[in-house]
């Protein structure tokens, strides 16, 4: 590396930066420069392939760094020593990537300007090696950096960028945490920029958040049958450091598919630069109706955001998972849900991001299917969302929670919840963040995610000294009987009423206000009747 990016790499960022915003900044704006001919899908890999071999590189040299600094190799000979440093063990049993030499970042960003071929050759190279020394990593990164229409040039000065830019050495943050905050932003920012196109990949954070937030996946099985870009499993994993250390993310054992190339791709380096073991999603992409990965497995936690009310799935109407109604071609919304529930374990939960029409249809047997799984007691909670949260889709959304088992659970002493459903009414919670998209705020999360807990009179609830109390206009635990009566429609509004309006203590009683306004009124009313007679007497006179 060049003495002046090597000097500005040791300072841990970029020179006269300091923060990983002003590195994500950065880092966008000169990728952004590359874009040219490359369609949005083959760019979002491009980019995010880069930072990820740059992640893999730093996080090696750290490792490496490590091992130089063991007092035990200070008296061996410098032959012996350089050896040791290659021992491909002393990495992979840290859950480090190996990295061969010529796929290290130092050896790219001097080799850029003067590599036969060009640097785009270089980093397909690079990203070859990679894989082949790290099996997990099989058919993952991107090899399409010496295509046609990529600007070498361009890509030169972006690799010049990267080398100065250092996910290692800010405080006390693991590499992991601030290159997993970069990839996080360019996710969201792709997703931003592509709209429609990015639901297959994007769920918005604060929608995950409350997923998260509501399950509390604190150890166990977390499965997710149209995983995206990981983004579910990256979030409960935050859950368990923020609540339980980091020691105990490896509590969490992921279970994914997604059935797009590209996205699966994406997600196996989301979850790698997370420390999450990239094999729980399997070795390749596949549709989860016309290839279930995991035929056998039983989750503690389900999250997931399928596409809404897709129409073009392989639909098998024998298929043994349809055990509450076979659902119709022209909607996927109950296959996925009576998909996750064959997958729920004896105590397994899940929450699912679908249209609101689902809570109503009772088209193609919808209604029936619906109604079969409300009478299973398999509704846990309902929840209503705000418009705008999806930027990917104008189609308004609801969660499912779902539950195999509403009993206190023995020992851990919850709420007898059997034969009842929880309605949450969210709809007028969140902020515009700007003039198209609104977020839930962690203050709105937290008044979700409280409602539900204290329902269920689980720890956390305890610990905060909250109980459950019906809010008219937010929260209401039906009975199946009462939904019965609503032919089984689970829309929130049409359970938790309208909220009560608030008394001024200072403001005329109603009656009396009735009152005297129908006096006033009749008053108004002979006062025009005698103006009346009045203009009609002049008028006669004129006449």
């Amino acid at each position: 590396m060049p003495p002046r990016k090597r000097a500005a790499a040791d300072q841990g960022a970029l020179p006269g930066v300091s923060t990983t915003k002003e590195i994500q900044d950065i880092l966008w704006k000169a990728a952004d420069k590359l874009r040219g001919s490359m369609d949005a899908a083959q760019y979002k890999e491009f980019v995010l392939g880069l930072v990820f071999l740059k992640y893999v590189s730093d996080a090696f040299a750290e490792r490496r760094a490590q091992i130089a600094a063991d007092p035990e190799l200070a008296d061996i000979s410098e032959h012996r020593r350089a050896a040791f440093l290659e021992e491909k063990d002393e990495y992979t049993e840290k859950n480090v990537f190996w990295v061969p030499p010529t796929a290290r970042w130092d050896y790219i960003a001097e080799n850029a300007q003067s590599a036969e071929g060009g640097v785009g050759l270089l980093l397909d190279t690079a990203m070859d090696e990679v894989m082949k020394a790290n099996k997990a990593l099989t058919g993952v990164l991107p090899k399409i950096f010496n295509r046609d229409n990529v600007d070498q040039k361009r890509l030169k000065e972006l690799v010049d960028l990267i080398s100065d830019a250092r996910f290692t050495g800010h405080g006390d943050r693991p590499a992991q945490d601030v290159l997993g905050e970069v990839y996080e932003y360019f996710l969201e920012r792709f997703a931003r920029a592509e709209g429609k196109r990015a639901g297959e990949f994007y769920t918005p954070s604060s929608v995950v958040r409350l997923l998260v937030e509501i399950l509390e996946p604190y150890e166990g099985r977390v499965y997710d049958p149209c995983c995206g870009s990981g983004g579910m499993f990256v979030q409960a994993e935050k859950f368990v450091i923020a609540r339980q250390g980091r020691d105990h993310i490896h509590d969490l054992a992921i279970y994914g598919q997604e059935a797009n190339e590209r996205t699966w791709r994406l997600a196996k380096m989301n979850l790698a630069i997370h420390g999450m073991d990239p094999k729980g999603i399997g070795d390749r992409w596949a549709d989860t109706f016309a290839d279930d990965k995991l035929p056998d497995l039983k989750a503690d936690f389900i999250m997931a955001n399928p596409p809404f009310n897709m129409s073009d799935w392989a639909r098998k109407a024998d298929d043994k998972r349809w055990k509450y109604g076979t659902p119709p071609q022209s909607n996927a919304n109950y296959a996925w849900l009576q998909h996750m529930i064959s997958k729920l374990g004896d105590r397994g939960s899940a929450g699912i991001v679908l249209s609101n029409g689902s809570m109503s249809s009772k088209q193609s047997g919808e209604g029936e299917i619906r109604a079969a799984i409300v009478e299973a007691d398999l509704v846990a909670c309902m929840v209503a969302l705000p418009g705008n949260l999806f930027r990917t889709t104008a189609i308004p959304a609801c969660l499912w929670f779902l539950t195999k088992d509403k009993t206190p659970q023995g020992v851990k002493a919850l709420t007898d919840r059997r034969g009842e459903v929880l309605f949450i009414d969210a709809r007028t919670m969140g902020t515009m963040v700007d003039k198209t998209e609104r977020i839930l705020t962690d203050e709105d999360l937290a008044k979700i995610a409280d409602t539900y807990h204290a329902w269920r009179g689980t720890n956390s609830a305890k610990a905060k000294g909250i109980t459950y109390e019906d809010e008219p206009g937010f929260c209401h635990s039906a009975t199946l009987q009462e939904i019965a009566k609503h032919d089984h429609v689970l829309t929130a509004g049409w359970y938790v009423g309208t909220a009560e309006a608030e008394t001024d203590p200072d403001a005329e009683p109603v009656q009396e206000r009735i009152t005297r306004l129908t006096k006033e009124l009749f008053a108004h009313f002979d006062e025009s009747a005698r103006l009346d007679a009045v203009v009609r007497e002049q008028l006669g006179r004129l006449v």
